[in-house]
């Protein structure tokens, strides 16, 4: 059953009042998560805030790469930046490879001595042009180089000038990388893809000398893509045109909204971001288009002449710096603004560690009131200051260009409105050698000035329907699992949906392909799908057989012929074929027929079971015959590489079994659904036998003295099937209990680091509200004091606050594993 409803729309919304108040009061979400979602559409056009106040830094993609968003009200002339940052302008000292070609000694392998002096001899060393790495990390790749450890030395000669100037080191890498300047760390960054530019500290700015300098790296592939390049800049002595900053107040973030406060001088000022991203609307879930909703109000009882500023960059529709096309136009009543980059090589890229570079980024808003400009940073911001910001717009420019739109509200006393955020990608996914267009365009009858245009029309009734979910939301989850539970939920909702791409397959079944994003890109992953499927579980079934309708494809087709299904369909976004290197044979099998079994569930009957029976069948045997004891094999948990004999994984095996013989009964197939329910209560006794250590059971049936999550028994307790006696969960929950550390339960006993989308699955486990909250709390505190400002990571440490791996990912969709024991007890 689909959880949301929509709700009457009242008579002022049919008058095109947007500023009408829904009567549903929103329940404050205090947690202070690691990073705010502003901008969330899908895996590609996605922007956050890394920092507590709006305008410490510039907005960033979740990968941490800059998606410059400038936010200023101008209230009796003075301006207030609430939003974003002003960058330096620079000016390139030594260029990276992006920005002119170098070349530089490198070697694969360690080196001796202190290889980063500026002495140190590398004449035995290899020559290459840069940038190292892989070609679909960068298109400035010169110098092939993936997998294991590169070291890189680059000669650079300074002008006598620089003693005056502010230096900065420009650096993009891919994984881990640590730079130096003369001998002196500058730069040390563990497991991650940035590309980025920073101020020299002083003791390695002070090393810089007209003539010879050294400029070294080192970078270690951890797999997938993989990038090293560097140069230096300096910055441009230019003052910034909004210096003063706003006071933020306050920040609230709910499922579909991110709230925002601020004083403003004379005037308060609120800002909401809004993500439409409601389930029962599958049109709506896909249109590219989200909101920035602000509200002025005077807080001295005066009028006030105010206007608005949003600026945007072309850095939105690069992947890298290149050159782009930018223009400027009305239609429809609403004014745009749009920038790409001119090449357009459509879906041209794959990769995890990447952001899009073809299809167009807009800005808009209604055409009253309403100007914009293109142009020098500089230039248009000097423009709106002086309020002389008549439409004028380039077709050609540089990222170095933005995009500015303004909203004069003239002298008032209140005033509201919004403009839209989109984005057409207009071809989202290659499925098995043919290109998707996005779901909501499907047909291909439709333009993105189109869909801006529905956007406007129907923001009354969507923000109150916003509105009105994050509340029932947070009431919802409040009275399932506490305020802390609800506040992890709410927090994300968003991300969960937005790593996903909704399109159309070409036999029409729906696809909601998700990306492993920060893990190693790939698309469409099963066992991504399965923690991430509680959520869509609960509120449109329909969106769950989205997150399976390609695998079945993939083995139906003939395409994967193996008795297991595929670990995913390809590297996002080309989904023709599996790309990861191994199988996770008993783990996919498993996660297949539980989720389709959920899906049965939900709707009562088995349709759609029915529909995949004889590839269902062929993953049952096989995992009658192999799952109980698995062999030596990756699980979900890869990143702790393979064993054998997972206890865990086991419980996964006997629970697809039984899934299968519930699915069976459902069919009316008695005979069939017997012999497997059958199958798995025999081999859940095996199993009790195999695993028990006493208080507790084993990581693997080989080894006494361990223990895990296991995190796979909740389906046995939601669909109430007893397979495993309730003994079993009884015992598990009591040993957590008292193995918990500051920051959540460890997965098991070998690492101090853990799964939060597990934690909650097996929180779900116990039978009392007590001992779910005693698990769920460590997570939230986690979320509410990590020093890692990056959206949710779902792999953390439990003894500090520091995640592990992993960020920005759809399996904190699982969190709803607690929402859908209500609603499987209803």
């Amino acid at each position: 059953m689909i959880r949301f409803q929509k709700i009457l729309v009242c008579s002022c919304l049919i008058a095109g009042l947007w500023s009408c108040k829904t009567k549903s009061e929103c329940i404050p979400n205090t947690l202070r998560p690691s990073a705010y979602p502003l901008i969330t559409i899908d895996p590609y056009t996605s922007g956050w805030s890394f920092t507590d106040n709006l305008y410490d830094d510039v907005t960033r993609h979740w990968t941490g790469d800059k998606f410059p968003l400038i936010g200023v009200v101008k209230v009796d002339g003075q301006p207030y930046r609430f939003m974003g940052q002003e960058e330096p302008a620079f000016s390139i000292l030594v260029p990276t490879a992006e920005q002119g070609a170098w070349e530089g000694a490198y070697t694969k392998t360690q080196p001796n001595g202190k290889w980063m002096e500026s002495d140190f001899n590398d004449s035995s060393w290899l020559q290459g042009k840069a940038s190292f790495g892989t070609h679909a990390s960068a298109s400035s790749v010169q110098t092939e180089w993936s997998g294991g450890e590169i070291w890189v030395r680059r000669t650079v000669d300074l002008p006598e000038d620089i003693a005056e100037h502010t230096v900065y080191l420009q650096y993009s890498n891919d994984d881990d990388a640590v730079i130096y300047v003369n001998g002196i760390e500058v730069v040390n960054t563990p497991d991650c893809h940035l590309r980025n530019k920073i101020k020299l500290p002083d003791p390695a700015a002070a090393t810089l000398h007209p003539g010879r300098n050294v400029i070294a790296g080192y970078c270690l592939d951890r797999g997938g893509n993989a990038l090293l390049d560097f140069g230096l800049a300096t910055e441009r002595d230019e003052k910034a045109c909004f210096p003063e900053t706003a006071m933020q107040k306050s920040v609230d973030v709910q499922a579909t909204q991110t709230h925002y406060t601020f004083s403003c001088g004379s005037i308060d000022l609120k800002v909401t971001f809004t993500a439409p991203l409601l389930t029962d609307d599958l049109d709506l879930l896909s249109r590219p288009v989200n909101y920035i909703t602000y509200e002025v109000v005077s807080n001295d009882g005066t009028a006030h002449d105010v206007a608005l500023y949003f600026e945007a960059s072309p850095e939105w529709a690069l992947h890298e710096p290149a050159e782009s096309s930018s223009e400027g136009f009305m239609r429809q009543d609403l004014c745009f603004l749009k920038t790409g980059s001119v090449s357009q090589h459509i879906l041209g890229r794959k990769g995890d560690h990447v952001t899009i570079d073809w299809g167009y980024f807009y800005l808009a808003a209604d055409n009253i009131r309403t100007a914009y400009r293109i142009g020098e940073a500089a230039q248009i911001r000097k423009a709106f200051l002086a309020g002389n910001m008549e439409s004028s717009a380039a077709t050609r420019t540089h990222t170095t260009q933005k995009l500015g739109l303004t909203r004069d509200l003239g002298r008032t006393k209140a005033a509201s409105g919004y403009i839209m955020v989109g984005y057409d990608d207009l071809y989202s996914i290659q499925y098995f050698g043919e290109n998707l267009r996005p779901y909501w365009n499907r047909t291909g009858n439709l333009t993105i000035t189109d869909a801006f245009a529905a956007a406007g029309k129907a923001y009354p009734e969507l923000k109150i329907r916003c509105d009105e979910f994050d509340r029932r939301l947070m009431e919802e989850a409040i009275k399932a699992g506490g305020r802390e539970y609800a506040e992890l939920c709410a927090t994300a909702y968003r991300q969960a949906i937005s790593a996903h791409k909704l399109v159309e397959a070409p036999n029409g079944d729906l696809l909601l392909l998700s990306k492993e994003n920060f893990s190693n890109g790939s698309i469409g992953t099963v066992d991504i799908t399965y923690p991430s499927a509680p959520l869509f579980l609960y509120y449109n079934p329909e969106l769950a057989k989205g997150l399976l309708n390609h695998i079945f494809y993939y083995s139906e087709s003939g395409r994967w012929t193996k008795p297991f299904p595929s670990h995913d369909i390809g590297t996002y976004p080309l989904a023709n074929g599996q790309t990861y290197v191994g199988d996770m044979p008993v783990e996919e099998a498993g996660n297949m027929l539980i989720l389709t079994a959920a899906i049965a569930h939900a709707e009562g009957n088995a349709a759609y079971a029915k529909k995949h029976w004889d590839v269902l069948t062929t993953w049952t045997n096989y995992l009658v015959a192999k799952g109980l004891d698995p062999e030596n094999q990756l699980c979900t948990d890869d990143f702790a590489g393979h064993f054998a004999h997972n206890a865990n994984l086991s419980v996964k095996a006997i629970l697809g079994i039984a899934s299968y013989g519930y699915l069976a009964h459902m069919l009316g197939d008695t005979q069939t659904a017997r012999k497997y329910t059958d199958k798995a209560k025999e081999l859940a006794g095996y199993w009790m036998e195999m695993a028990d250590d006493g208080d507790h059971y084993r990581l693997t049936f080989d080894k006494p003295g361990t223990w895990s999550q296991k995190y796979n028994l909740v389906w046995d307790k939601l669909f109430k099937w007893e397979v495993f006696p309730e003994s079993v969960r009884k015992k598990e929950i009591a040993y957590y209990l008292t193995k918990q550390n500051r920051y959540g339960l460890p997965l098991d006993n070998r690492e101090s680091y853990t799964k939060t989308d597990w934690i909650v699955w097996t929180a779900t486990l116990a039978d009392d509200q007590e001992a779910f909250r005693a698990l769920i709390s460590p997570i939230w505190k986690f979320a509410n004091e990590t020093t890692d400002r990056i959206p949710m990571s779902d792999w953390v440490y439990t003894e500090k606050p520091q995640h592990r791996g992993f960020r920005a990912r759809s399996v904190v969709g699982g969190y709803w594993i607690k929402l859908l024991e209500t609603q499987y007890g209803q």
